[in-house]
């Protein structure tokens, strides 16, 4: 399939699988029992349109791999497990977080990634990302300096994707009251720093910093 979609997109997409190509980025994760979040996404759904994301949801966070992950992984902090399911196929923008993501493809899906130290002024171009393929059933943690936004399909399905981070990372309530440095400008949600691509409407109207350059290249399939 990596082959395929590489073709078809003209660009050269990796597979996560490939730790040279990965490590910078973030790693394949093994060793944790992932299978009681993987059963309860058959109770979530797939929007028609768009993307549906759950930072905290109640009934996955009382699963015992919860605490293992907080107390292994997270190193004892609190943290917070939900999902993002939907039919994006577009660059849309960057985020990243402080403290590791773990993402747990439930679908084959794509992600668009990139660093953070090739920033500049808070702006970042598209021709720099580099696109992975996630099989099915992968677990992977996205470092703090990973840039990356919502998966992309690779079907008509869509996608469903197991989203852990930090406790109270995208909170919306969240409000920054000074800005001390350039970096501050782009915090937009609590631990959530975001540059949009000025046609991605939804981020722009929430107040993202326009920094993505270039092409919102949609990834065909």
């Amino acid at each position: 399939m990596i082959k395929r979609l590489s073709e078809l997109n003209g660009i050269e997409i990796k597979d996560v699988n490939d730790k040279q190509a990965f490590k910078t980025y973030g790693k394949v994760l093994s060793g944790y029992d992932f299978s009681s979040l993987i059963e309860y996404m058959k109770t979530t759904e797939i929007p028609l349109q768009n993307n549906i994301y759950v930072a905290s949801c109640a009934d996955m966070e009382k699963l015992p791999i919860c605490n293992t992950l907080k107390n292994t992984f997270y190193g004892g902090m609190d943290i917070e497990i939900g999902y993002c399911n939907g039919k994006n196929s577009t660059y849309n923008g960057f985020e990243y977080h402080k403290g590791s993501e773990i993402n747990i493809a439930i679908t084959d899906m794509l992600l668009v990634l990139g660093h953070t130290w090739d920033m500049e002024d808070n702006t970042y171009k598209v021709e720099d990302a580099e696109v992975f393929f996630v099989p099915k059933g992968t677990a992977i943690e996205l470092y703090q300096t990973t840039l990356h936004l919502s998966p992309c399909k690779v079907s008509d399905d869509g996608f469903k994707a197991i989203v852990i981070l930090p406790r109270g990372t995208n909170n919306t309530e969240f409000k920054k009251d000074e800005i001390i440095s350039t970096e501050d400008k782009i915090l937009l949600f609590q631990n959530k720093w975001v540059i949009a691509h000025k046609d991605r409407e939804p981020l722009v109207k929430a107040g993202a910093f326009i920094g993505l350059v270039g092409e919102n290249k949609e990834l065909k399939y």
